[in-house]
């Protein structure tokens, strides 16, 4: 399974980056790839150095500029001229979405793939990763929005909200099964 990841290029506390890490191996050991920004910094860094070190496959979609930023060893890289083809083919490379912790760009991508799942132009699983409750008052203000009638489907088709990795890649390799 192509699992793409959405998370911070910032170093970040370790209660952050443990976890993150204990995530990113246990992709590698059950075979999958991480598909993710490409950037070997930060949080995204942890991510590359544990499902690698674990045996799973690199495959980075980086932007223009930040390219230099970009992992070198990764088995794939693609470099697009600007962030909307940069989401566009993470997608494209993905079963599966998990958003794990970040700052406005981070967010900026999980919005933008939760519409497009609202609309149904894809419908592969996504996880919002609540590692330390990072995530606790944006699942408030889903549930607020389900509750007032904004949302067209029901939450729970929309979005899963894990609080570690084990119950994010589980429910992912269910859901990927149960689609085929």
């Amino acid at each position: 399974m192509n699992i793409c990841v959405f998370c911070s290029a910032a170093d970040l506390d370790d209660r952050y980056v443990q976890p993150a890490r204990k995530f990113a191996e246990s992709i590698g050991k059950g075979g999958h790839a991480l598909v993710w920004g490409g950037s070997d910094t930060g949080l995204m860094k942890v991510m590359a150095d544990g499902v690698q070190e674990a045996g799973g496959k690199l495959l980075g979609v980086s932007v223009e500029f930040l390219a230099h930023k970009a992992r070198a060893n990764a088995d794939e890289m693609v470099v697009t001229k600007d962030l909307a083809e940069r989401k566009a083919q993470l997608l494209a490379r993905a079963d599966a979405i998990v958003v794990m912790v970040g700052g406005t760009g981070t967010l900026d991508e999980a919005t933008e793939i939760l519409e497009l799942r609202k609309h149904g132009m894809h419908g592969k699983p996504v996880v919002l990763l609540n590692t330390a409750g990072f995530y606790d008052g944006l699942k408030a203000q889903f549930e607020r929005m389900e509750a007032e009638g904004f949302l067209p489907i029901p939450l729970s088709e929309l979005v899963f909200f894990a609080e570690d990795g084990a119950a994010a890649l589980a429910y992912l390799e269910e859901q990927v099964r149960a689609r085929g």
